[in-house]
């Protein structure tokens, strides 16, 4: 198998990353780079990462990277996604792909351009949540789909400075992106509206608002899908949460993160009609492990990371976090690399979930009115 050489950018949550690179056999090298320094020093001593670089420009003058991983502040996300493909190198960036419709263009000009791969490195499509919802979908548990909602409630205070006052939507992927790829369809267009009020010093930085904004999506399909994000001065517990309604069955992520998804299954009488009555069960979900290489398996459990605390990425538990998605995240790209194809997550999926969320801001900013989403 052929080896390739790995540098990960950014060692706050992007930490956690580190020992699923080190161990994943398809890398050769790993290089870490951070712009604090004692930081990086620390993790090459923890985990014996022999390659450091003290500047981005480092990385993309040295011949022998094949891929960058980014994970760094989201005002960053653009530029340094294009100067990483336009160096010649595959990029994995996190969330989201970019907070403009006009920096989307240029990532997708880039890739097709530098002929690298980019994949937007989206935890929620490699949960243990959603790999069981999709193997419902697989399975035709759901029946007809008829409706999809996402959320993602969170509180940002105390965070780094570029966060203060960020548009919910313009990070609200993780709500977004479930609906999009159970649908089956792309996002057309978009209703969305702002919702309560933020000290004054939170709204100066992007000139917004609103704590909260919820929006509706229409799919290509007919489907719509319906989700919300907060982000400030909205009391409620941590969630990222995928609901799915079938004719058949339904699917509800729990009220908290951590909570056991709730199944609803449709009951018929003995002629086959529907019944008018349902049964519920919450469900453990599998580990879905058995999808990765054995030497990074091991990191699909644990989830030790406090992203107020870089310290604790140090620990190789962390590398577990969201739901076991880490290692699958970085089998996914590794793999579309060395199987020369694209990434599952590339720039025309990562494009459509980020834009729609765009436009949901930019829907919110005019009071609902309806924006059509572009194609990348």
């Amino acid at each position: 198998m052929k080896k390739l050489n790995v540098v990960l950018v950014g060692l706050g949550f992007g930490g956690a990353f580190v020992p699923i690179y080190k161990d994943h056999p398809a890398v050769g090298n790993i290089g870490i780079f951070d712009t604090d320094t004692g930081r990086m020093e620390e993790f090459a001593r923890t985990h014996g990462i022999q390659r450091q670089y003290h500047s981005f420009d480092e990385i993309l003058r040295d011949k022998e990277v094949d891929a960058v991983h980014l994970v760094t502040p989201i005002p960053l996300h653009a530029e340094q996604t294009v100067a990483v493909l336009d160096s010649g190198k595959h990029c994995a960036c996190t969330v989201p792909m970019a907070t403009s419709l006009e920096d989307l263009e240029r990532i997708t000009a880039a890739v097709r351009r530098s002929g690298k791969k980019y994949m937007m490195m989206e935890t929620t499509l490699y949960t243990r949540q959603f790999f069981y919802a999709r193997q419902m979908l697989e399975n035709g548990e759901f029946g007809k789909i008829q409706f999809l909602r996402g959320s993602h409630y969170q509180d940002m205070a105390n965070w780094p400075s570029y966060w203060m006052g960020l548009p919910p939507m313009w990070y609200g992927t993780h709500a977004i992106a479930p609906m999009r790829v159970m649908a089956g369809t792309r996002i057309q267009k978009v209703h969305c509206f702002g919702s309560g009020t933020m000290e004054e010093w939170l709204t100066r930085q992007y000139q917004n608002p609103y704590p909260v904004e919820t929006a509706i999506f229409a799919f290509e399909n007919g489907l719509k899908g319906e989700a919300t994000r907060t982000l400030f001065e909205t009391a409620r517990v941590y969630q990222e949460g995928m609901f799915i309604y079938g004719s058949e069955a339904s699917f509800e992520w729990g009220f908290a993160d951590d909570d056991d998804p709730v199944i609803t299954t449709a009951q018929r009488a003995e002629d086959g009609r529907r019944g008018g009555t349902t049964s519920v069960e919450a469900r453990v979900m599998p580990n879905f492990y058995e999808m990765l290489p054995r030497e990074i398996q091991k990191h699909t459990v644990g989830g030790n990371y406090d992203p107020l605390n870089p310290q604790d990425s140090l620990i190789s538990g962390a590398a577990g976090g969201h739901h076991g998605s880490h290692p699958h995240l970085v089998n996914e790209f590794l793999k579309s690399i060395l199987e020369d194809r694209k990434p599952a997550v590339d720039e025309v999926l990562g494009g459509n979930i980020t834009a729609a969320g765009i436009c949901a801001h930019i829907s919110a900013m005019k009071d609902g009115a309806e924006v059509v989403v572009p194609e990348f």
